[in-house]
């Protein structure tokens, strides 16, 4: 009996640590979303001004000079999917590059994955993205793998491998499951710009074809990094929930622990006080049988 209280007393100590283990990285997920989501003003803030500067620029310009909007001739396409580079948070890639894989019209189109997690499950399916990167894990690294996608965007372009690309990847969502969303990065939209009236032309010194061009490009990668952020925070949301559910089944295991500990303490003490009471008969009988002996 001994043995298996030792056993299941073991498995208790085993619980409570692994209960602490998950309820630190609880912890850290939910600051590290909260962290990333309070970027997304900044980044947003920045778009916001770029937006401007090129509505501005769109009006140095006659109408019939101005770049078009989306094509709608057949493109071909290039998917930058976002998934996560570490584990323990559900099924996040998993949905992020299926939504990616089953929008595919094409075995042609190209793929980026950024994340580690993406990258395995993209093997499994013998998909071998065209370009590939580990996914930042913490804030302060994305505008640099930010740049880094979008140097090997340009690349693609300029080998015109692609005309059209998206970007997949989750949003936080609260308490709900995370949204996983597609944005058109290219061909670049420039109708959604309101085009400046009544200013006065400001002093530039690119022409005005190439300042469009320029300020374009700084507007895809204040996209990119919107959505490098808005993944990041969704893939540790994701992992938060994934650690209340893990510490619910603990709790769960830890209370049958209990209950088995507790049957198990009380067979013991049982079976102690019986072995108590037929020594405690075993002696008395001898000693009855001694008096009448004697």
């Amino acid at each position: 009996m001994s043995g298996r209280l030792n056993e299941v007393t073991t498995h208790l100590d085993t619980t409570r640590e692994l209960n602490l283990v998950v309820t630190a990285m609880r912890g850290i997920a939910a600051a590290r979303s909260r962290e990333a989501q309070q970027h997304l003003a900044g980044i947003r803030a920045y778009a916001d001004i770029i937006g401007t500067a090129i509505g501005e620029a769109l009006a140095l310009v006659d109408v019939a000079a101005r770049p078009d909007g989306p094509p709608t001739r057949a493109q071909r396409h290039l998917r930058i999917v976002l998934c996560a580079e570490q584990g323990f948070a559900g099924n996040f890639s998993e949905r992020v590059l299926a939504a990616a894989l089953d929008a595919q019209e094409s075995s042609n189109d190209s793929l980026f994955v950024v994340g580690e997690r993406g990258l395995s499950l993209a093997a499994e399916q013998a998909r071998t993205p065209d370009w590939s990167d580990s996914m930042a894990v913490h804030p302060d690294e994305m505008p640099s793998l930010a740049g880094r996608i979008a140097d090997a965007l340009y690349v693609q372009l300029d080998a015109a491998a692609a005309t059209r690309v998206t970007l997949v990847h989750g949003v936080p969502g609260g308490t709900q499951a995370q949204s996983i969303v597609s944005r058109v990065l290219l061909p670049f939209d420039y109708s959604r710009f309101p085009v400046a009236s009544h200013f006065r032309p400001p002093r530039i010194t690119l022409p005005p074809a190439r300042l469009i061009a320029n300020l374009a490009e700084e507007y895809i990668y204040a996209e990119l990094h919107e959505a490098l952020m808005l993944s990041f925070a969704a893939e540790n949301e994701a992992r938060m929930q994934a650690m209340m559910a893990t510490q619910g089944n603990i709790e769960q295991r830890r209370d049958e622990l209990q209950a088995e500990f507790r049957r198990l303490r009380q067979e013991e003490i049982t079976e102690e006080i019986i072995e108590l009471s037929a020594s405690r008969l075993g002696s008395r009988q001898v000693a009855n049988e001694r008096i009448t002996r004697e």
